[in-house]
């Protein structure tokens, strides 16, 4: 999680951790108290439903961040 952290900083990404339901795989490693990453898509809500939209400005910067973590593994 701290390299994550240390990428969100250097691509000048705020980032933040939060507990969320939902329906990803990534519950299963939750539940059992494993910190998980989940959510590295672009800004949006409403998902699965007429409502849903995204940020597409949010697009190329979360692509960055999974460049850079990917990078830093």
């Amino acid at each position: 999680m701290q390299l994550v952290e240390k990428a969100g900083k250097e691509e000048d990404i705020a980032i933040t951790w939060q507990a969320v339901g939902g329906g990803s795989d990534a519950n299963h490693t939750a539940a059992l108290g494993i910190p998980t990453l989940d959510g590295l898509g672009p800004i949006g809500a409403g998902f699965h439903s007429p409502a849903e939209w995204l940020d597409k400005a949010s697009i190329a910067p979360r692509i960055r961040l999974l460049k850079r973590i990917v990078s830093m593994l």
